[in-house]
C-alpha cells in the first residue's frame, strides 16, 4: 500500500508531516530519517484505531481486511 505524506520544514527546525488520507495523522522529527520512522509509526497507529461497533441490521456483514 502506498500513501501520500506531506512534509513541511518546521519553523523551529526539523520537520513535520501530515497524511491527508488519514485526518489527524501527523508527526514530527528532527531529521528526515527520524521523521520517516515516525511517519510509519503514526500511520500504523492511525490505521489501528478501533472506531467502534458498526450498526448491523442482521443482513449486513462486517469484514476485517488487511491493507
Amino acid at each position: 500500500m502506498k500513501i501520500k505524506v506531506v512534509v513541511h520544514e518546521a519553523e523551529e527546525g526539523g520537520y513535520w508531516a501530515e497524511v491527508p488520507a488519514l485526518p489527524g495523522c501527523a508527526t514530527q522529527g528532527e531529521t528526515m530519517e527520524e521523521l520517516m520512522a515516525n511517519v510509519h509509526e503514526a500511520i500504523e497507529a492511525c490505521l489501528s484505531v478501533d472506531v467502534g461497533q458498526a450498526e448491523n441490521t442482521g443482513k449486513d456483514k462486517v469484514l476485517e481486511i488487511a491493507v
